[in-house]
């Protein structure tokens, strides 16, 4: 259980940057208000990008982690949560560099461009020679096109639905799948990409597969023996989300026995890398200036209406929350999700005569976050007896 009474005016929050955010989203950060620095040994909160976290000490006094990006897999998102820290992430702000690397791995497979390219640069002689060379073995490179090629992609959150429309608008037929789609993402995707209601009706009508969801036991190893043996002769297989959801051992062999035409990842091993048919990039998925400039911004920006506001943005372990403010004092609560804490705290409140002026409540799964404006200030005395209540894990006073 840990508090935080209302702070000081002149206090700065102190904030440790890991890896190389764009100075574009730090700049989101007033230096009268933040003090930024690569090596604070007790931050209130962290921004970074790939920095692997699993072994840090959560110090008290962390109240929120940033992650520039999407994934969080270097985040020990459930033991942040424990100690009361909200982690952000970056959703969709990489999502038009992704879609385009997509696309570009779809051309690159089926026009044999990364052979071709080997090849050209191992011809030898004048250009004379190098000409006749390049007429006589041009043939062994020829490819086919994507109109009338069938894409599954599976996920259709804020990346997947970009590459199944740009794949329509490039004319080729989209199948998707996802359980989960959002109201959000179903309204921005093409009308005329096709739902299928599970993962084996998309493997058997794709010529292309794409991914486009987390790595977890659902996904883990989503590629294997039994699934490749449910896809079409010849298919593409691209994995620009995350290592571990294609078994490089089954798509190593489905390329060997021909059942694979091209296996595109940006997840590269020297078992990859021995494959002719393979083309695997170094992790480049997000890697535009553009997206490292958008994931910034948006962290940045969540990070501080969470230190200023308590407002919740784009966590991946609680609730969206906003509250407009209003009264003498706001009260963050964050705390497992068990029956009556808003009666506690209220009785808690009301036996000092403050009144709430508003407030709004909201969980996800074991966790649930509350915002509560009052009408008078809050003592810390007060706050203590809140945080005694059994299942809080941090409050705030801002």
């Amino acid at each position: 259980m840990r508090s935080q009474v209302k702070r000081d005016i002149n206090m700065k929050y102190k904030i440790q940057i890991l890896n190389n955010i764009s100075k574009v989203g730090l700049d989101r950060l007033p230096e009268e208000a933040y003090a930024l620095s690569e090596d604070e040994a007790n931050p209130e909160a962290i921004l970074l990008r790939s920095q692997n976290l699993h072994d840090m000490d959560i110090q008290d006094a962390l109240l929120a982690v940033g992650r520039a990006g999407a994934g969080v897999n270097n985040i020990p998102v459930d033991k942040m949560t424990e100690n009361g820290v909200v982690v952000f992430n970056a959703p969709g702000a990489n999502a038009n560099a992704v879609k385009e690397l997509v696309i570009a791995g779809m051309l690159m497979a089926c026009r044999n461009l990364v052979a071709a390219h080997k090849y050209v640069c191992g011809l030898e002689g004048d250009d004379e020679n190098i000409h006749k060379q390049v007429e006589a073995g041009k043939k062994q490179f020829a490819g086919f096109e994507l109109p009338g090629r069938t894409l599954g992609v599976v996920g259709l959150g804020a990346i997947g639905v970009r590459i199944a429309n740009a794949a329509r608008a490039l004319g080729m037929d989209v199948v998707g799948f996802d359980p989960r789609i959002s109201i959000k993402h179903a309204w921005a995707l093409s009308s005329d990409v096709k739902a299928v209601e599970n993962i084996e009706e998309l493997l058997a009508q794709s010529d292309f597969i794409t991914f486009h969801v987390p790595l977890i036991e659902g996904t883990r190893n989503l590629i294997n023996t039994e699934s490749l043996k449910k896809m079409k002769d010849q298919a593409v297989i691209l994995n620009f989300a995350r290592n571990g959801i294609v078994n490089d051992d089954a798509a190593c062999d489905a390329l060997k026995s021909g059942k694979l035409y091209a296996y595109v990842c940006d997840f590269p091993s020297n078992q990859l890398k021995a494959q002719s048919r393979v083309i695997s990039l170094p992790h480049l998925g997000a890697s535009t200036k553009e997206a490292e400039v958008n994931c910034a911004v948006m962290v940045a920006d969540q990070v501080r209406d969470y230190l200023d506001n308590g407002t919740i943005k784009n966590a991946v372990n609680l609730p969206d929350i906003k509250l407009a403010r209003a009264g003498a004092a706001r009260l963050a609560i964050l705390n497992r999700n068990v029956p009556d804490m808003i009666a506690k705290v209220s009785h808690i409140l009301g036996d000092t005569d403050t009144n709430i002026h508003h407030m709004v409540n909201d969980s996800r799964g074991d966790f649930a976050y509350t915002l509560m404006d009052l009408d008078s200030g809050v003592a810390e005395a007060t706050v203590k007896k809140i945080e005694a209540i059994d299942g809080v894990l941090k409050t705030r006073v801002l």
